[in-house]
This record gives structure tokens, sequence and C-alpha cells, in this order.
């Protein structure tokens, strides 16, 4: 059976998932694909090891019924020195419960039958004598490795003594009960504890702690599918100790055991490979890029795309390359490398000072609020040079910027034809109008008629978790999100309302990341939460085109983001495919 591993080594390595991300999914910040064959092929050893179908069986071995009764003479003589409990009898193992065929000199037993079984404690936290003492405590997220010995937390000698910690041995092994944990499994190196979250199993003889781990880690996923509880599943002692497994001889134990470390290695291997292989890719790939962004001329960027071209089919092969090509698209769009300058468009100046007059004149009918100056310009602000034609501007200067209003939840129903957006309801260049969607009565939208959302309009969320860079939320507002509804800003995000300047432009150079690193840099909040501050946005400062190259350049970059839709959606069904491959000959293998 071995053979149906390294005859696959094509698919486990190529079987991949794509990471779900939350943001932009950019290349740079990205970690790419989980290996997924990678991970089907290290349960595919495990679930033929536990099966006895790794190796060859030996007839000269001791057969496990021998070892039983060993066991069961072990256990009695235990109880009988008042060592350990006498446990509670089990039900006798009904042919449905039987999995599979046994492999000749095998058992089917239950785990409460290999060994002493208990679980954990947590001693009152109010008994400050009760922690800081030497004996080592260990909660479910510690068990991060085979073997392990030291823990976040120590009790004291008399905590075990007054309360129900079980007093676990060098070799015991224990396995996760609680939620995300449930099944991850480690051999103790040092006597120690657990919390209640842990089951701990002392094995008799006769059976390899080494052995067990084993067996246990080919069992997670049951473990898992067992859970129960709502939000944080849980696996209670009984339901582990009373789960059906095949018992080998102790001779093939420890040649399973041996086996399967072979094959681990192999699989860290191939994985180290799999993973030198993609970063040597992406290094490539983003080199390549680089030419195209730091091109001198004309001439150089076309140079450095033919070279790209004549490869780009091997070039973007991955999720983070395929990523990365879509942030460079939008790097030389913004630098102005994307389209041609055309020396009869009216220059970016010329539209500074009739966004500035629109202002003006917005301002004088009183529709909106006379703003603050903004700060000069430095040359140290700027990041590259621009184009002729081109000017360096404060979104501030471009627009009129209007944060949201902290409407009362009281305020909120659930139908209406006045919808609130909030933050939950923005996703990158998508209004997810059908998320939990809240109204607020006609009066009150005429109270607050400022924040009322208008065709074109930018949206922009302003908050998110302290250390994700990708926060940054933004979309235009299209004609199909008013039908048959008006919409109004809550607190926490900002219209953008651009003045003589094309949305989608303006929304694709917010998206940029240089840019963005710049606004990132201005967030503020607290231990967790990061805010964007609308002074921080008014004085953002952006590359702006003349307008008819804004156009262009949206046009431009419309039809590469085709290219990158259709890359992406080939990557994904090749990935599935080979996902598909991976898991039809694991099922195959196991049965």
């Amino acid at each position: 059976m071995v053979s149906v591993i390294t005859e696959h080594m094509d698919i486990w390595a190529t079987a991949e998932t794509p990471k779900t991300n939350g943001g932009r999914g950019r290349g740079k910040n990205s970690n790419g694909q989980s290996p997924h064959g990678i991970k089907k092929l290290r349960e595919l050893i495990l679930e033929l090891a536990v099966r006895g179908k790794l190796l060859p069986q030996d007839p000269d071995d001791e057969p496990a019924s021998i070892l039983l009764e060993k066991i069961a003479k072990e256990r009695i003589q235990l109880v009988k020195e008042k060592k350990i409990k006498k446990p509670k009898a089990l039900s006798g193992i009904a042919d449905e419960e039987k999995p599979f065929k046994l492999p000749n000199g095998w058992q089917f037993v239950r785990l409460n039958d290999l060994g002493e079984w208990g679980a954990g404690a947590t001693p009152t936290r109010n008994r400050h004598d009760y922690f800081g003492g030497k004996i080592p405590w260990f909660k479910s997220g510690e068990l991060v490795g085979d073997y392990i010995s030291t823990s976040e937390e120590y009790v004291t000698e008399l905590a075990l003594k007054e309360t129900s910690l079980r007093n676990n041995k060098a070799g015991d092994v224990l396995v996760a009960m609680y939620g995300a944990t449930i099944g991850k499994t480690s051999i103790l190196k040092v006597p120690a504890t657990t919390n209640q979250a842990v089951c701990a199993c002392t094995p008799f003889s006769g059976l390899a702690n080494i052995f067990l781990l084993t067996l246990l880690k080919a069992y997670k996923n049951r473990f898992i599918g067992m859970g129960s509880g709502g939000a944080q599943p849980n696996i209670s002692r009984e339901k582990i100790t009373a789960t059906v497994v095949a018992l080998p001889p102790l001779a093939e134990q420890r040649r399973i055991v041996a086996k399967v470390d072979e094959l681990m290695v192999l699989c860290d291997q191939l994985e180290q490979q799999q993973a030198d292989s993609n970063a040597t890719h992406q290094t490539l790939v983003e080199t390549l890029l680089a030419t195209l962004a730091n091109a001198a001329d004309q001439r150089e960027f076309a140079e450095a795309w033919e070279r790209i071209a004549n490869h780009f089919d091997t070039l973007f092969t991955t999720e983070q390359t395929i990523d990365h090509l879509k942030q460079t698209i939008l790097q030389l769009a913004v630098m102005g490398k994307l389209v041609p300058q055309d020396p009869n468009d009216e220059p970016a100046s010329i539209l500074l000072e009739k966004i500035a007059k629109e202002k003006a004149q917005l301002i004088k009918e009183g529709k909106f609020k006379k703003q603050k100056p903004l700060p000069e310009i430095g040359e140290d602000e700027k990041l590259f040079e621009l184009p002729k034609g081109w000017e360096w501007v404060r979104l501030g200067a471009l627009s009129i910027l209007q944060g949201g209003f902290a409407y009362k939840s009281s305020a909120f129903s659930d139908s209406g034809n006045h919808q609130v957006i909030r933050m939950g309801n923005i996703r990158p260049d998508f209004l997810r109008l059908d998320e939990k969607p809240v109204y607020i009565p006609a009066n009150l939208a005429e109270e607050t008629s400022e924040y009322q959302i208008e065709l074109n309009n930018i949206l922009i969320t302003m908050t998110g978790t302290k250390g994700k860079r990708d926060y940054l939320y933004s979309l235009i507002v299209r004609p199909e999100h008013f039908e048959p509804r008006k919409l109004y800003l809550n607190q926490r995000l900002c219209i953008i309302r651009g003045l003589l300047i094309v949305p989608d432009f303006l929304n694709m150079v917010i998206k940029e990341d240089r840019l963005l690193d710049e606004i990132y840099a201005q967030s503020t909040g607290t231990a967790n939460q990061a805010n964007i501050g609308m002074v921080a946005l008014n004085n953002w400062l952006l590359p702006l085109p003349p307008i008819d190259e804004q156009h262009r350049i949206v046009a431009k970059v419309d039809k590469l983001m085709a290219i990158y839709d259709t890359l992406k959606a080939r990557l994904n069904a090749a990935q599935n495919t080979q996902v598909q491959l991976a898991d039809a000959i694991v099922e195959q293998a196991a049965t």
C-alpha cells in the first residue's frame, strides 16, 4: 500500500486550496495556498497505519489476543493493589461497530481497554496557593507537539492534593476535547496535570505510547465529528474511551511507528520543497513585475513586458503570483505607466482649478460646509515622479468627505425604504445590501439627509483589526443599489463625493499598495482596533492625471482585470481538480 503514496507525489505536491482572505488578497502579504495534498497524504499515512495496511504482518508476532489477555491481568492487579480504580464495564463490540476487516493477529478493542483514562480540572483561581508551583498544568491549546514538557502555568502540590487534578505520569498520552483543539495529541515528557479540556491516558504494558499517539492522531477527524455543543463543541472522555480501534501485536506497533516516522519525514521534505519552489517562483514573478514599474522610458517598459508576456502561462500559476499581477496593474495605473500620455490632454492643474471652483460654488449654495485649508504638499511626501500633465493632490481637494452618523440601534427596524449602511455591508467593490439590513423611519431620514448616499459616491470603511492591513474596503455606489430604497451612512464609514473626477479612477487609486501604506501609517485606536480619521483621509496624498487619461486608464484596467479574473478562475478550477484527485486517492486507499 505504500505505493499509493509514492506513485502520486505530483498530486500530493500540487493539490492546494486557496486561503480565504477577507481583504484584497495582495500577493506580497498573502501566505499563498495551504498544502491540501500533503495534508491529505499525512492523513492517508495515519489511516493506513491504524488499519494494518502500511506494511505486511509477521506471522511470528505474538497476536493481539494474547496481548489483551496480559493487559486484562495487569488491570486486575492494579485494581487489586488500589493503584487504579475499577473501570466501568463497557458493552461488547457489535459487528456494526467494526469499521473494516482486521489483519491477521489484530483485535478490535475500545480505547478504554488500553489504559487508565482521566480528565483534568481547573483549581479555583481564588486560591493563590494553588498556582505558581512546580507542576506543569497544561491546557488544550498547549498540545503543540508529539512531546511536551513546559506549560504556560504551574500548580502546587497542595492543588494536586486538595483538588480533582489528575497526576499524570511522564509517558502519558494527552488528547484535547474542547473547541478548535479537539483531537490534538501529545505525550508528556515530565509528570504533569491538565485542565478539564484535556483527557489523559496511562497506557497498560504492551501498548506503546507512541503507537497510541499515532492511533489518536488518525482518529482526530472522527473525534471532531463526535463533538457537540454549538459554537464551542466538545467531546467527552466517555466518547473517547468508548471508541472502537484496531490493536496490532506489540512488535507490529513498533514497526508501524517506525514506518510512519519515515513517511512523515518524506512529507516534511515534500512540503519544504514545495515551499522553496513557491518562494523562488514568487520572487521571480515579483522581480519581473518590478521591472515594469521601474522602467525609465517606454522602450524599457516594452522590453520588460515582452519578457513577461513570453512566459505568461508559466509565471502566473499560483494565487500569490496572480494577485501580485493585479496589484502591479494598479501600481502601473497610478504611476501613469499603463497607457501613453496624450500631449493634447488638458493638464490636471486645469482640472484642479475647475474642482476648486465647483467646491466653492457648492459651499456658497450651502450644500456643504467650508473645510479647513489643507496642508501644503511637501516634496518628501511625493512617493514617485509623475508624468507630465499629472499632479499630486490631497483627497480633500478632489472631493467632499462625509463621515457617517451614529444612528441609535433603537431607531432601526427590519423593513422600510431608508436603509442604513453599516460596516458589515461593505466589502471590496461589493455592497452587501442583504447582510442584516436595518432601516430608519422617514422622519429620521429627513433629519439626517446630509448622510444620504448618492449615485457614484465612494463608500470606504474607517475601522478594522489592529495589525491587519486590509481593513479599508471601498466601493462605488451604482444605480442598482438604490432600487427600491434610499441609503444612509452609519458611523465608522465615510462617503467620498468626488468632484469632476472619474469615480472608477479614484476608487482604483485608493486601492494601490504604496498609497495605502501612507494612510495606514496614520491609523490610531486601541490595542485591538485601528481607526482612520477624517483628517487623515482629507490629507491623503494621491496622484491625479488629466480627466481624459483617467478614462483611458479605467478602460485599460477593466480589460486587464478581465484577464486577471480568467486566470483566477482557471487556477481555482485546476486546484479543485487536484484536490478532488487527492481526496479520491485517500478514499480509495482507505477502503
